[in-house]
């Protein structure tokens, strides 16, 4: 996996975390809902580029 997608990925995955952790406890729901959705997006993507490592091995 190339190092650039693997930060990019993990750096998205923080980010949601931080934006849904700030969204509950401000109680504001669509910045926690952003942040789930950052979150896992960024473990979507990661597994994906893991599955797709795998395979060309």
């Amino acid at each position: 996996m190339s190092v650039r997608r693997t930060l990019r990925n993990k750096t998205q995955t923080f980010k949601g975390r931080i934006s849904e952790r700030i969204g509950r406890n401000t109680r504001n729901r669509r910045l926690e809902r952003e942040g789930r959705t950052d979150r896992m997006s960024g473990n979507l993507k990661q597994s994906g580029n893991k599955a797709r490592d795998a395979f060309r091995r």
